[in-house]
């Protein structure tokens, strides 16, 4: 018998049969565009119309709703999967550390008084304190990597000092009457004919000045206005690494909560029960089916005598995670390529690595990190800066401070030290007169103001001794 669509009462036999046809030919319809959908339902990118390259084809979105996609995809990754929250924490660490060090100084040729570095280092010191700034620094890293982007928003009181505040990037949106304006996409309002020359923000939908807002993009070109997240090219090697993982653990917890299985070749099941009810040592009942459960205990040294038509199979002697674990690795190494980092620092596995040869000068790690710090401290000291003028506009600083001081960044060291050798290098650098006592102090960790204050202290109690 098969199955027919019924005819509705009072339908007219051809069109009942035309319909049929129609729900037939549907049924075989493919898209062909299908073809160009990849799994995560996003579309590729066009290479070309009518021969014209197409602008953006560098990035794998066109719009802002593909972008909010991928961008939704990556905080899912960076939310629950253990090896991507592993490397954005590493690179938090190398990148930032416990936070970068920043000092005021006169700058080389002029003069200035000393109560002006003082004064700036004071605005410096205030700006880090109030608003939290080494935390929120690892938290910027973690932004721009999980996003692909970073919006800070500066606030300026009567005072002249300077609040810092993260705007979401899906706040940043192009309002719907400016839909059709290219130069407004995004959600960033540039000059028509330069993508880089940005005018403002609409924030919520209401435009902000580009003055007041400091924007971090990453993995992208400088005529893209929008950041990449960091796990794009990856995202589904760590789906396949989370699924394996979990069907490794799987299939190893049932094999190991089998302890054996009793072959009964030949017998009936009514003979296989009173078996199993003639060897139990004690009877439960399973909680969830509320059947009997016969449990019988083998101690340490246990020899299994087997009658005929019996066979004993251990499944856990058949366990072979090594095959499976191969596999693993080879996609954390596809990961761990894409962060340009060893192997051990996406892993936590340090069995085949060697700190101290991995993050060596020429190592590519080193390489990259140093890269990645450079772009931190000139985005640092822009907002540096930025702090010093609001100082200024409030007449708290001269206004010719800028020209006056210099500020220094000092991010956290990424080579493993010989702190004996480094020692004499700087002693030298020292007594040829090309470093400075506070770069010196820098260096070691060391709060300079503070060693001097320390040491005049101790001074003073060694001449009272005496």
């Amino acid at each position: 018998m098969t199955n027919q669509t019924p005819t509705p009462v009072n339908v007219d036999p051809g069109e009942q049969k035309l319909r049929e046809a129609c729900d037939l030919l549907w049924n075989q319809f493919v898209d062909p565009a299908e073809a160009y959908v990849d799994d995560d339902g996003l579309w590729w990118n066009i290479v070309s119309s009518e021969g014209d390259p197409k602008h953006g084809t560098s990035v794998p979105f066109s719009t802002a709703d593909q972008l909010a996609t991928i961008r939704q995809q990556s905080r899912r990754l960076t939310a629950t999967n253990e090896f991507a929250i592993n490397g954005v924490e590493n690179r938090i660490s190398y990148l930032v550390g416990v936070g970068h060090h920043y000092r005021a100084s006169i700058r080389k040729g002029v003069e200035a008084p000393a109560e002006l570095e003082m004064q700036v280092q004071l605005v410096l010191d205030e700006f880090v304190q109030l608003n939290h700034w080494h935390a929120r620094q690892q938290e910027i890293v973690r932004r721009l990597d999980r996003d692909g982007e970073v919006f800070l928003r500066f606030f300026v009181d009567a005072k002249g000092i300077t609040r810092v505040r993260f705007v979401e990037p899906d706040q940043i949106q192009t309002p719907k009457e400016l839909t059709n304006y290219p130069s407004a996409n995004f959600g960033i309002q540039t000059e028509p004919d330069d993508v880089e020359s940005v005018l403002g923000y609409f924030v919520d939908g209401e435009p902000v000045d580009a003055g007041v807002i400091q924007h971090r993009k990453a993995n992208v070109d400088a005529n893209v206005k929008r950041g990449l997240p960091l796990y794009y090219p990856v995202r589904k090697n760590l789906r396949r690494i989370e699924k394996l993982l979990r069907n490794m653990s799987v299939v190893a917890e049932i094999q190991s909560a089998i302890a054996l299985i009793r072959k009964h070749r030949g017998a009936s099941r009514s003979g296989v029960e009173q078996f199993v009810a003639d060897q139990s040592q004690a009877l439960g009942v399973d909680a969830v089916t509320g059947r009997p459960r016969h449990l019988s205990q083998y101690s340490p040294g246990t020899i299994l005598d087997a009658p005929a038509g019996l066979e004993y199979d251990f499944p856990t002697a058949g366990i072979d995670a090594s095959s499976f674990v191969t596999v693993l690795q080879a996609e954390l190494r596809a990961v761990a390529s894409r962060l340009v980092m060893p192997e051990f620092m996406f892993t936590s596995d340090a069995s085949n690595s060697n700190y101290a040869s991995t993050l060596v000068a020429e190592g590519p790690a080193v390489k990259m990190f140093e890269r990645l710090q450079a772009n931190l401290k000139n985005d640092d000291a822009r907002v540096m800066r930025r702090v010093v003028d609001n100082a200024i506009s409030q007449g708290r600083l001269p206004r010719e401070t800028q020209r006056l001081v210099n500020i220094q960044i000092t991010p956290p060291s990424l080579r493993v030290r010989d702190q004996v050798r480094d020692c004499q290098v700087e002693r030298i650098a020292f007594d040829k007169g090309l470093l400075s006592p506070q770069t010196w102090s820098l260096r070691l960790g060391l709060d300079y103001d503070q060693e001097q204050k320390n040491l005049a202290m101790h001074q003073h109690e060694v001449h009272d001794k005496t």
